[in-house]
């Protein structure tokens, strides 16, 4: 007899919340991308919707369910449908953007949210020549923004500058399917549509680790990093399988473990809560979402279980830890979109003590940056700071977004004095646009 695995996640079940607690009369974008279309704070909901004549996205107070009306103020200044968005993970009312209008852009949501349509961004970092598909934060240094294009081109971004300050070019001859920063921002992983999983030190401009035909098949992979530094994939196989496996960066050759799952053809978008070490799975076009926890015991990655609805889900968001419900030991949330609406969807551990449960929630990743943008990219790292959620998460104050321009020749006179670090062996900055009221220009 085998005997059955003890784990304090086996039991999670997820609930979809009632119809008055979900956002209603929302029209989500039908563009032909995989992103999640979503992206969730303590404070927002965001979400791509369908518009006419360029690209727009909704962001709601999390507080404001039901019926969206149909005039409710947009997020709109894109030429072009916005393809992905995400949340500054130090100031929740900072929010970027990208788009097929081949521009990222950098927005300041007020405190309460939205009044009047919002079209002038606090800064447009332009540098890519297609659209631009994938965009994340940094994970401890402030301002540092990666996006990548169909370009095959992947820009990190000063945003408290707006320079784009290292362009990752060369390292992918086709499209870039997915991007993602390990636990303390000094490494990415990329997952191309030439089957290859890549490592990258970003800014020593080096592949240290990759993998060729890590999933065999031809539709889109997907890789993001785990807190202990392995990379988790999800693909397809040769046989046009679902696949999902766990590498070692420092040994590529050989997969720690490779699961088959079924052969649906919806691309499996990850996310993953380093807290606890569970993998949550979410197939575009699938009424389910299927979680892992990965331990240091064969076969490593575990199944637990899953969670199935009867709607298929276009996108979804996933909310940070400190935006959860400690007292109801939730320990993930997500924001399930469906053509018309999005539904909150909550993952929770039965426990039949009402007190904090510690072993569910140890300290995690809080609202502040461990580094500044400039010392990041002169090659210190800082690793997240940890906050306690006992007594439940209470937001600070945001400071808003000061973007401040340096003067263009400035640069060409250092460029002339290349002593200031890896930085500099990046393309010249490209100057981006800045829509501030008041820009502030560096030098004399």
């Amino acid at each position: 007899m085998r005997v059955v695995r003890a784990s304090k996640f086996r039991h999670v079940f997820g609930q979809a919340l009632k119809n008055d607690q979900c956002y209603d009369d929302i029209r989500v974008s039908r563009v032909t991308w995989d992103s999640s279309f979503c992206a969730v704070n303590p404070k927002f909901v965001a979400i791509i919707i369908e518009a006419s004549g360029g690209g727009a996205f909704l962001v709601l107070p999390l507080n404001k369910s039901g019926r969206i009306d149909k005039a409710y103020p947009t997020v709109c200044g894109h030429t072009g449908p916005v393809l992905d968005i995400d949340w500054c993970p130090h100031n929740d009312q900072v929010i970027a953007s990208g788009s097929e209008d081949c521009t990222v852009m950098v927005w300041q949501i007020p405190e309460n949210g939205l009044v009047t349509g919002l079209s002038e961004p606090v800064v447009v970092l332009e540098g890519h020549s297609k659209r631009v598909g994938i965009i994340t934060w940094h994970p401890t240094a402030r301002n540092v923004l990666l996006s990548a294009g169909c370009d095959n081109l992947i820009i990190i971004w000063n945003v408290g500058t707006g320079e784009a300050m290292i362009q990752l070019e060369d390292m992918h001859p086709d499209v870039i399917f997915s991007a993602c920063w390990n636990r303390n921002g000094s490494l990415i992983c990329t997952a191309c549509k030439d089957k290859t999983i890549r490592v990258i030190d970003p800014r020593k401009e080096e592949i240290v680790g990759e993998k060729e035909k890590a999933h065999e098949g031809a539709r889109p992979m997907r890789a993001i990093f785990l807190s202990d530094g392995n990379v988790f994939t999800t693909g397809f196989s040769r046989m046009s399988e679902r696949q999902l496996a766990l590498w070692n960066p420092q040994a590529m050759d050989e997969a720690i473990s490779v699961h088959e799952m079924d052969t649906s053809n919806g691309v499996l978008l990850p996310f993953y809560d380093p807290d606890t070490n569970v993998v949550y799975l979410c197939g575009k076009g699938d009424s389910s979402i299927r979680y892992f926890e990965i331990t240091d015991e064969a076969p490593f990655v575990h199944y637990l279980n899953t969670f199935t609805t009867k709607e298929p889900q276009r996108g979804m968001g996933y909310m940070p830890k400190r935006g959860l419900d400690v007292n109801k030991c939730e320990i993930a949330r997500f924001y399930k979109l469906h053509e018309r609406k999005c539904e909150p969807i909550i993952m929770t551990v039965p426990r039949k003590s009402d007190l904090f449960q510690d072993d569910l929630y140890p300290d995690t990743a809080g609202p502040d940056c461990a580094i500044e943008a400039e010392d990041w990219f002169e090659g210190k790292n800082g690793e997240p700071i940890l906050i306690s959620l006992k007594n439940g998460y209470v937001p600070g104050k945001n400071r808003d977004l000061k973007v401040v321009k340096k003067n263009i020749l400035d640069n060409k006179l250092s460029k002339n004095t290349e002593k200031r670090g890896p930085a500099n062996k990046s393309a010249s900055p490209t100057p981006s646009r800045v829509r501030t009221a008041v820009s502030v220009w560096g030098g004399h």
